[in-house]
């Protein structure tokens, strides 16, 4: 039955690891939606300076080609860890799946073991029976 706890606990070890890599995933995830979303606002004020100022206008066209190239570059850094992502929630998954897999034999076996000791208790009940019917008459 020890084997069984101490793969148990090492299942349950491997489920927390996993826990703690999607969590640190998906806060990079989040920062780089808030990078995306700070880039964006960028783009919208250097907008409003170009209404605002006409000279100003002229800069406006290099910054928007630097500023959709850094957005597209942080929308592949999000598609890039939304698959990392999803890899990292298949491998818990799978490690919960592995983690009560070992859960249940350990309690297949402790009813089992249960088991054999009602039989032995029954068993040596019945003999003591069988003695004091034998010794009675």
């Amino acid at each position: 039955m020890s084997w069984a706890k101490s793969l148990i606990k090492l299942s349950t070890y491997e489920v927390e690891v996993l826990q703690k890599r999607l969590a640190e995933i998906a806060d990079r995830r989040l920062q780089a939606e808030m990078k995306l979303v700070l880039l964006t606002a960028e783009g919208e004020a250097e907008a409003e300076k170009g209404r605002q100022d006409a000279e100003h206008g002229w800069y406006q066209l290099g910054f928007l080609e630097g500023l959709r190239t850094r957005k597209a570059l942080a929308q592949a850094e999000i598609d890039r860890i939304a698959i990392e992502e999803e890899g990292a929630r298949d491998a818990l998954a799978m490690a919960f799946e592995e983690q009560k897999k070992y859960e249940q034999v350990a309690e297949g076996m402790r009813l089992a073991d249960l088991k054999e000791h009602a039989r032995r208790e029954t068993a040596a009940l019945d003999e003591l029976g069988l003695r004091r019917a034998a010794n009675g008459r």
